[in-house]
């Protein structure tokens, strides 16, 4: 996926298949999320900005490496899934092959709800960047720390909601309550987000 042209992601996401779907797109979020990051980080360099670079240079490697994580679960998102379609397409016959097929869905379900699981935790993260970042950020591309903060929010909203839709299926009461405890802050996290925008947004109005 990583390797994709936009366009041909795009077509993808648009085609009538089941994977990618929002779970790869929630990832990708993210990954936009920390390229933005990053851009600011690296536009906050030089004798101006000498306090913060041991701050900045921090920022800069924890954004590339969510970065690479965020790329990683879009394309994990897409095969979890494709393994979800491939195990209701299993045989149901025989009291023994609905069994198993039930098993396998269930299996199934709690592989496709980890990536956006860990999507949110990604998102988590990012949002924590950018409210360290704005205050110390290059004021020229201020903007852009604000909508690192909007991608992440919509990368732990969007994730939720493909956690949520998995939680039903799932019968490991652990696998269950572990994922609950993903998704439980994500209203936090959207909150986090938005005051960082409203922060960046009352900056560049003064």
């Amino acid at each position: 996926m990583r390797d994709l042209t936009i366009g041909e992601f795009l077509r993808q996401l648009g085609a009538r298949v089941p994977a990618p779907g929002g779970g790869a797109s929630a990832a990708l979020h993210a990954a936009q999320s920390a390229a933005l990051l990053c851009m600011v980080a690296r536009y906050t360099t030089g004798e101006r900005y000498a306090e913060v670079q041991d701050a900045i240079a921090r920022i800069l490697a924890e954004a590339e490496e969510l970065g690479d994580t965020a790329l990683r679960l879009a394309e994990e998102d897409a095969a979890a899934f494709t393994a979800v379609t491939d195990a209701y397409g299993l045989p149901k016959a025989t009291p023994e092959e609905k069994a198993a097929r039930s098993a396998a869905i269930a299996g199934a379900l709690v592989g496709a709800a980890q990536p956006p699981a860990d999507t949110i935790a990604a998102a988590r993260k990012l949002v924590a960047l950018g409210a360290e970042l704005a205050p110390i950020g290059n004021r020229n591309v201020l903007t852009d720390v604000a909508a690192a903060t909007e991608a992440a929010r919509a990368a732990a909203t969007t994730a939720r909601v493909n956690v949520e839709i998995n939680l039903g299926g799932i019968k490991d009461e652990a696998a269950k309550a572990e994922l609950l405890a993903a998704i439980a802050d994500v209203d936090q996290i959207a909150a986090a987000a938005e005051a960082v925008t409203d922060a960046v947004r009352k900056e560049i109005t003064k």
